[in-house]
């Protein structure tokens, strides 16, 4: 395999709405509704799992070229995990956040 067809295949996303399907199941579940129940203090709706559902069904029946289109664009349109600060940004944000940690000595 040469290095064109890995960058065609990595790019090339599969759209498999069973996982979306399991996790609207396991929100049902008793044990995922205590959960939520002991954490927040109310019980889950399930209603983002269904609009995950319902959005991967309709993306089932669009053309392939245009749900990798779709799909690509939303990946570049999440906020990266990460946020890289400069040094000096890095510095004051230390400062502010751990600061009062430098006064108690």
């Amino acid at each position: 395999m040469s290095s064109g067809e890995e960058v065609s295949s990595v790019s090339k996303r599969t759209l498999s709405c069973s996982t979306c399907f399991d996790a609207l199941w396991f929100c049902y579940s008793p044990v995922h509704q205590m959960q939520q129940y002991y954490r927040l203090g109310t019980l889950d709706n399930c209603g983002g799992k269904w609009s995950a559902l319902v959005d991967c069904l309709t993306l089932k029946t669009k053309r392939s070229a245009e749900v990798q289109e779709i799909l690509e664009s939303r990946e570049k349109a999440k906020a990266h995990i990460w946020t890289f600060r400069t040094p000096e940004e890095a510095s004051s944000n230390w400062k502010e956040q751990f600061g009062h940690l430098d006064e108690m000595e």
